[in-house]
């Protein structure tokens, strides 16, 4: 049996499984839909982790069990660069700030914002 290959069309991109898969291999386009995956995940629980009723390990398992899942679903797969790995890194870390809020710095005895120092 013999394929007519004319008949096939050509396919830049898809998503599989939740995945997006590219012929160049590329996971850039990934990274972009899981970090905007995790971001919208963490605006639908923002409510539950700004609520002071809440303990700050309790969020922190929240995060652990609900965002972190959602932004690294397929990673066993990826093979990172220092750039892509930063933004991951960047996010999660964007994330935590938000939830455990400002920190008292002993120096000065003033509230503090948190910053990423790279």
């Amino acid at each position: 049996m013999k394929i007519d290959n004319s008949s096939f069309e050509r396919v830049e991109q898809f998503k599989h499984l939740g995945t997006t898969l590219t012929n160049q291999n590329s996971i850039k386009e990934e990274i972009k839909s899981r970090l905007k995956s995790g971001n919208a995940c963490y605006h639908l629980a923002q409510n539950l982790l700004s609520s002071s009723l809440l303990s700050k390990n309790l969020k922190n398992e929240i995060h652990r069990t609900i965002i972190l899942p959602v932004l690294l679903y397929g990673c066993e797969n990826w093979l990172l660069t220092l750039r892509e790995e930063c933004r991951l890194w960047l996010f999660d870390n964007r994330v935590l700030r938000r939830i455990f809020g400002s920190k008292r710095d002993q120096i000065t005895v003033e509230w503090r914002k948190l910053h990423e120092e790279l």
